[in-house]
């Protein structure tokens, strides 16, 4: 009878004889709602010491309300002009503290009723919570004590929270910068009222300009307006006691950074002219130093619009860039610059130089090292130690180095050199502790640095704590997780003198949650946090990693769970759902290796296909699609062909298990994984139907590179034309679901690309449904969506992979109006 009820339910909504339907929200089964519905943990913060914790809650959803309320898209930012604050913004509704060593919260006394908390910042000191809360109107300041307990209203002027981030702490924790709205903003124009002054002309004077295919860009000159009145704060000086004093007059400022030792600020404001291709971080900026009470000590960066960059991924613009905040001095900035003018083709020994200033920053620059590949970033030790790295996509290289800032004759170490996607090589990352600047530095001991790794071997996980010789560069295990039934994660280490980390651990069924543990004694693990399972329906599903090889060696993984309630031993063959999304690689030993962990917790989330184990599928999540291309191959040369292997290795592998009808296997991918859905309903017969969620598929619409394909279109059409499932849509004959957000951001995923490629299918006479969901962008943030979206997938299963057998329905069309 369910059988019957999900045909019938499915006809009414995709009858042939209309092309649109008002259908209002609906709901899942209900054993899919009851996971939906699960309370959501609260985010976890601990101090460095150890000693107090806070939790942040919130809702796991939005309304579509709330999505509805005003929004602006202006230069890649969303922002709501009637609050100024970003439209998109994860708003918490509570806040609890406690001591490490208590077992119950407490909830902050005095929060906003109905609060829309965000934007947390911890003090230096680490004993103020400073945040905002967003009423219907406007952005609030509010700051907690977590010792006491409390919570208040500092000041009743407006914050600008629309772009950066709006405050920041005086290194003494007694006072605030606040970005907040200046009294003599202007109004903004109402661009759909607006009575055009003429044209809006966009010029190209010879110069290369080959970018992505951004969203949300201004385009007209009404646009320019708007974004520079809602970008436009003036920065204030609050005290805790509500004392208020003017700092900076009104500018677009974008970020705002103390100095470690807090005499210096250093201030980036935006500046014209503006763009029409690329987003507000490429726009035009200065970098300022002023002191403690706003008055100008220094430019020390001038950036012209970035509009045109070489081509290919490691280009750069030239100038001065990733401009910081040396942790372990007083008031000394670094930054890097290119040495090859940002251009990949350019032959040089060395891509990147890293030079440093000190205050009052009126010397020459000093130059600290120069890197191999373009620079990544560096870990502060001392004046004699530092930890740099840079990375090159192209070969997927990355060098670790060691290097005295003391003395740039000093040739730098090169200590690590390898593939970054080479997960079992990976040495982990350099442990840092808080120094007298309350700034993070590298934890060294004796002479010794520490590091700690995820542990990924061909053994399984084991996550790890080396010391390392800094003279020597010797390395020397000191912690090793034993556990083969659960996964624990290393956050961060409280002390590494005593041995004390702060450590996760779960498993299958046993929700995440904090200890600490002390790696100098066996078993020494004492709980702060006791969060519960609140996915019981499931815990005790079957779920396993499975590895199996592909036609041509490679080795591959999946995570398979079977039905709840499946009887291993009867071995009953029901009907799949593969879930996956492919990844380039370029060579075959990366691309081999098995990262997941069976033991991780079972999670089911809006996007996630764990929810149809409670409908009586198997599910093969996250089921390994790698893309080589090997030595002067492009991973892309042969898409297709590996695509499809990667899918029948799988469903292969499954089949021989005894557990599925290899006849009732549908496929499912959000993003880069609905195109690849899409490709290989074209381009297989291995599945019944198909899932695909806001996805690119017509790569002529992003003509300059897409994902990790560096070429354009004009470099290599074929690779464009054979990856587009719109270019194939003629071999279509396996059903379609395209979901997709109306106002989806996602570069290069524009809502255009589903709704072209449904209009083709349609044309072509293929079976396919177009779901647009109105106010959601690349993910789906509003409940009703989520649910919606779920009620779509299951109907599309049931009658199209379940239920694949029954051919029609002998249904009348009075029933199906």
């Amino acid at each position: 009878m369910k059988k019957i009820s999900a045909i019938i339910a499915l006809l009414l909504i995709t009858g042939n004889f209309i092309a649109q339907e008002k259908l209002t929200y609906q709901e899942p089964p209900k054993e899919i709602l009851e996971l939906v519905d699960a309370p959501l943990a609260p985010s976890v913060w601990i101090d460095s010491n150890g000693e107090n914790v806070v939790l942040f809650y919130r809702d796991a959803y939005k309304s579509i309300a709330e999505l509805s309320e005003p929004e602006l898209r202006l230069g890649g930012l969303r922002i709501n002009p009637k609050t100024n604050i970003g439209s998109r913004t994860t708003y918490y509704n509570t806040i609890k503290v406690k001591k490490a060593t208590e077992k119950d919260a407490r909830p902050i006394a005095g929060l906003p009723e109905d609060g829309r908390l965000s934007n947390f910042n911890i003090s230096p000191n680490q004993k103020l919570i400073a945040f905002l809360n967003t009423t219907q109107n406007d952005v609030q300041l509010w700051f907690a004590d977590i010792e006491k307990g409390t919570s208040k209203q500092l000041s009743t002027l407006k914050v600008n929270a629309n772009m950066g981030n709006p405050i920041n702490w005086f290194k003494d924790s007694s006072a605030l910068l606040v970005n907040m709205i200046p009294n003599n903003r202007k109004e903004l124009i109402n661009t759909t009222e607006a009575v055009p002054e003429g044209p809006t002309v966009t010029v190209s004077d010879g110069e290369k300009a080959q970018n992505r295919t951004y969203q949300d860009l201004l385009s007209s000159p009404n646009d320019e307006y708007n974004f520079e009145q809602l970008a436009l704060s003036e920065v204030k000086k609050i005290t805790l006691d509500g004392t208020i004093l003017n700092f900076l007059p009104p500018a677009m400022y974008d970020d705002i950074d103390f100095s470690p030792d807090g005499n210096y600020v250093m201030v980036n404001h935006l500046k014209r002219p503006f763009s029409y291709i690329v987003p507000y971080y490429r726009f035009p900026f200065e970098s300022n130093i002023y002191n403690t009470e706003g008055k100008l000590i220094k430019k020390v960066n001038d950036v012209p619009l970035n509009e045109v960059e070489p081509k290919g991924f490691m280009a750069t613009r030239i100038g001065k860039r990733s401009m910081n905040w040396r942790a372990d001095k007083p008031a000394t900035l670094y930054w890097a610059e290119a040495l090859d003018n940002g251009d990949p083709e350019v032959k040089v020994a060395h891509r990147d130089a890293v030079y440093e200033m000190d205050a009052p920053f009126t010397s020459e620059a000093k130059l600290l090292l120069k890197t191999k590949n373009r620079y990544s970033r560096i870990t502060w030790g001392n004046d004699k130690v530092a930890i740099a790295s840079d990375y090159w996509w192209n070969d997927r290289n990355t060098k670790t180095y060691i290097f005295n800032p003391s003395n740039a004759s000093e040739t730098p170490k090169i200590i690590y050199d390898r593939n970054y996607q080479d997960s079992y090589s990976d040495p982990g990352n350099f442990v840092t502790t808080r120094n007298n600047f309350d700034e993070r530095v590298l934890e060294i001991e004796n002479g010794n640095a520490f590091l700690m790794g995820d542990g990924f071997s061909d053994k399984g996980q084991f996550p790890f704590i080396d010391e390392l010789n800094l003279k020597t560069q010797k390395t020397k295990r000191i912690y090793q997780s034993k556990y083969t039934d659960k996964l624990e994660d290393l956050n961060s280490a409280i002390s590494m003198k005593k041995g004390k980390i702060l450590v996760r651990i779960e498993s299958q069924n046993e929700y995440p949650n904090y200890y600490f543990r002390n790696i100098f004694k066996e078993n020494d693990l004492t709980p702060i946090t006791s969060f519960e399972n609140p996915f019981k329906s499931i815990q005790n599903v079957h779920k396993e990693v499975i590895t199996y090889k592909r036609e041509d060696g490679l080795e591959l993984e999946g995570t398979l769970y079977l039905p709840v309630g499946y009887n291993q031993e009867k071995k009953e063959k029901m009907p799949m759902i593969l879930w996956a999304y492919p990844r380039e690689f370029k060579d075959k030993a990366s691309a081999s290796q098995n990262t997941t962990n069976p033991n991780e917790f079972i999670y089911p989330y809006y996007g996630s296909p764990i929810y149809w184990v409670t409908q009586g599928y198997v599910v093969l999540d996250d089921a390994a699609f790698p893309i080589v291309g090997e030595g002067d191959a492009q991973p892309n040369d042969t898409f297709r062909k590996q695509l499809v292997a990667n899918a029948k290795a799988a469903i292969d592998a499954v089949d021989e298990m005894g557990y599925i009808d290899r006849n009732r296997v549908g496929v499912g991918g959000h993003s880069y994984g609905a195109f690849m859905v899409a490709n290989l309903l074209s381009h297989s017969n291995l599945f019944a139907a198909g899932i695909a969620r806001s996805g690119a598929y017509n790569r002529t619409l992003t003509p300059f590179g897409f994902q990790s394909e560096e070429r354009s279109y004009w470099d290599s059409p074929e690779t464009y034309n054979t990856m587009s499932p719109f270019m194939h849509a003629d071999k279509m004959k396996t059903p379609l679901l395209l979901i997709h957000g109306e106002a989806d951001n996602n570069s290069g995923t524009y809502p255009l690309q589903s709704e072209r490629y449904f209009n083709a299918l349609k044309g072509l006479g293929a079976t396919a449904r177009l779901v647009l969901l109105p106010k959601e962008s690349h993910g789906y943030s509003a409940k009703e969506s989520v649910l919606h979206v779920l009620w779509e997938q299951d109907q599309w299963l049931e009658t199209y992979v379940k239920n694949r057998d029954i051919k029609a329905l002998n249904v009348s069309p009075e029933i199906n109006k």
